[in-house]
């Protein structure tokens, strides 16, 4: 809808008026010649498209209303706030007034937030698989009224280009198939194929059942093992992503195996990903994945899961191998998330764009990773020539828009320039310093603001767990304070149900299973690292609601959706652990965890069900399921339940808490029992088997268990650590 942007502006600034917007009040202000209905909404992303001249709706019985009156298709464009190419068709396609109103004329147009409504981008992705064999975003696809989808695409150029249709062309061809009524039946007949073959898939999936057992973890590794890039590290061609949760699985089975590979492909992954440009050289972090097979050349967004689980691993590696670099590398993905990723109240921010202006003067005009490109003189101007051609040799700065990376090692810059190392070290490290302040004038990619219950959850977990390994108490301040944050503000009033999203003072949005499964293992590992009760206790809590609301009570497993949420064509399953993992994989290692824990044996068995349930899938290709195979083998075995007794202020009781977590002991769960009577109590009524288990004569004392099972009491320190190794 066009609005009179003199007169628009008049109202608001003059007479602080609302106008009616269809009958929705609309609170706009600025000089945007155009506005819709999303200017009401939260999102990032669709406040992006709120001045576009598509007359977009949100997601929601409004805009199907409309499509049935009218009898119109719905045009769905799903999307993110820092994708790439989300940003490209709204700006060659969505901003065009004439592609615009042939839009409104023909058709129902939704904007999504695929990050706020993972349940419609999923539904919708597997649909747009079967049509073309591909998915992505921006995903973009026609629907009936009734919500079944029968065309679609990703990206659409604005016109034909190299034999494929541009975007007006397939507006206009899907509209005149629209009003043909011969050719309208056979969208109808598509779009039913589609919806029955959907709901057929979620329904009949995974009836066929594998028993599983630790013969997969090894297909799994030998899977590994062939996909393996035994030059760049890594697993199969680019695009390449981190998967790290897949890195975690090899520590896992190095750990049980003994098998030196497993460790030595980890590693190299993970040095190889640090030296390329994947990684943010002068801020910490890393972007997205890289378009290379080297690591070299990123596709520059920064997701906060990203970080989560790189971090955990870089911290594993480090536990396992007691490498210093690893530590230090996973200190600057904390360093990166806890500077620029953390709002005013200690929650995360979800992620940052791949795009940027080039100068503040010209902020429509973006071009992406151009915050993070150097040029060989800019250095030399910042540092001087001698120690800027130092840097510009080390990281392989040699002409405009060069992307740092590692392009020769100490060694080699130390032989070209004839300094020690020490020298050359500390040159970079000076560097460094010196042009991360400079990149601190550029102008910053857009930031979605956004919080999101189940990424802060992977957060909170890798923090938590990161103070227990680095003994830096600010990551476990940093994850105490997100989890205040989410447990007192993401909560639905009155009942108390998690909601997914908070942005701008509004919490909203009923939460998924990976809002539950990831935000209560992140409250276990921080029960472990704070051993405060009150985290245990939300976890559990959490846990018994998530299999309340969302478990397949008949064949195991967990839907995405709650059993009361909106049923968008049919209520679907995520065993697959992509980008990140599924709620699922994590909920079955959250369920065993706390079972371990609290001896609430209908944890473990709602566990056993999810991967009962995925064992069919996970047998035909298991390392697409590697976190699912991290559950597996915590529940295969040997698992240790570590008791620590003593009093909260006993050194003696610290010391083997600190020991507890110096060893890769990935199996296992901590709990203290304190000398204190409340604090005791506190965590009695959670963990009933520790009742037993308190300081013997007066002492700090461990009591090392393996799958209820325990060793004799110790007050010895080296006694402990020789029970932990066995």
């Amino acid at each position: 809808m066009r609005i009179d942007s003199k007169r628009f502006r008049t109202l608001i600034l003059g007479l602080s008026l609302c106008l009616a917007f269809n009958g929705i009040p609309l609170f706009a202000a600025g000089p945007e010649e155009f506005s819709n209905r999303l200017v009401l909404e939260k999102s990032p992303y669709l406040l992006q498209h709120a001045h576009n001249p598509v007359d977009w709706y949100p997601w929601g019985e409004e805009a199907f209303a409309k499509a049935k009156a009218e009898d119109k298709p719905i045009f769905l464009s799903v999307g993110y706030s820092t994708c790439h190419w989300c940003h490209v068709m709204e700006d060659e396609s969505f901003s065009d007034t004439k592609v615009a109103e042939f839009m409104n004329e023909n058709f129902v147009a939704i904007k999504v937030d695929r990050e706020e409504r993972p349940d419609v981008d999923q539904i919708y992705m597997e649909a747009l698989r079967r049509m073309t064999g591909s998915g992505g975003w921006p995903m973009n696809v026609f629907l009936t009224p009734e919500k079944k989808p029968f065309y679609g695409g990703t990206y659409f150029p604005p016109d034909d280009r190299y034999g494929s249709p541009g975007f007006a062309t397939v507006l206009k061809s899907v509209s005149d198939s629209w009003n043909d009524d011969e050719r309208r039946t056979g969208i109808l007949r598509s779009g039913e194929v589609f919806f029955r073959a959907i709901r057929r898939e979620a329904e009949e999936a995974n009836e066929e059942t594998e028993k599983l057992d630790e013969a997969i973890l090894k297909e799994g590794y030998d899977r590994l093992v062939a996909r393996f890039d035994e030059e760049s590290g890594g697993f199969g061609p680019p695009p390449k992503f981190p998967r790290a949760h897949s890195l975690s699985f090899l520590l896992r089975y190095w750990k049980r195996s003994g098998e030196e590979q497993a460790l030595a492909m980890v590693e190299q992954t993970l040095l190889s990903m640090a030296a390329g440009g994947l990684a943010d050289a002068l801020g910490g972090g890393f972007h997205r994945y890289s378009t290379d097979a080297y690591w070299k050349v990123p596709h520059f967004e920064k997701m906060l899961y990203d970080q989560a689980i790189l971090g955990r691993a870089y911290v594993e590696a480090y536990q396992a191998t007691r490498k210093t670099e690893y530590a230090q590398i996973a200190r600057g993905i904390f360093n990166y998330v806890l500077r620029d990723m953390t709002d005013p109240h200690g929650a995360f921010y979800s992620a940052e764009d791949a795009d940027s202006a080039v100068s503040a003067d010209k902020p429509d005009e973006k071009t992406e990773g151009v915050f993070y490109l150097w040029a060989d003189q800019q250095v030399v101007e910042l540092l001087g020539a001698e120690r800027g051609e130092v840097f510009n040799y080390y990281y392989g700065v040699e002409a405009e828009e060069s992307i740092l990376h590692t392009a020769h090692t100490i060694k080699a810059t130390s032989v070209k320039f004839g300094k020690p190392e020490t020298e050359i070290r500390k040159i970079l490290r000076e560097a460094r310093e010196k042009l991360f302040q400079a990149r601190v004038k550029r102008v910053r990619p857009h930031l979605d603001d956004k919080v999101l219950a189940d990424w802060n959850g992977l957060m909170i977990s890798t923090l938590a767990y990161a103070f227990r390994v680095l003994d830096e108490p600010r990551y476990r301040d940093a994850a105490r304070a997100a989890a205040d944050v989410i447990l007192e503000k993401m909560k639905r009033v009155p009942d108390g149900r998690l909601l997914h999203r908070f942005r701008d003072g509004e919490a909203a949005i009923g939460a998924f299973i990976d809002d539950y499964a990831f935000l209560s293992n992140g409250l276990l590992d921080l029960y472990e690292a704070t051993f405060e009760a009150r985290y245990l206790a939300e976890a559990v809590r959490l846990l018994e609601e998530m299999i309340s609301l969302f478990a397949d009570k008949e064949r195991g497993g967990f839907y995405f959706s709650a059993q009361d949420a909106e049923t968008i064509i049919t209520r679907n399953k995520v065993i697959y652990d992509g980008a990140h993992p599924s709620g699922n994989s994590i909920a079955a290692l959250a369920l065993f965890r706390a079972g371990r824990i609290t001896m609430n044996k209908s944890f473990a068995l709602a566990a056993r069900r999810v991967i009962h349930f995925a064992s069919r899938d996970v047998a035909e290709v298991p390392d697409a399921y590697t976190q699912m195979l991290m559950a597996l083998d915590f529940d295969l075995g040997p698992s240790r339940e570590i008791v620590i007794a003593g009093s909260a202020d006993d050194e003696a009781a610290h010391a083997m808490v600190s020991e507890a977590f110096a060893e890769f002991l990935p199996n296992k769960v901590v709990v203290f029992h304190p000398a204190e009577t409340e604090a005791a109590k506190a965590i009695q009524t959670l963990s009933p088997f520790v009742e037993m288990q308190v300081p013997i004569n007066g002492k700090a004392t461990a009591y090392v268990c393996k799958n209820y099972v325990c060793d004799f009491p110790t007050n010895d320190l080296e006694k402990f650590k020789e029970l932990l190794a066995g």
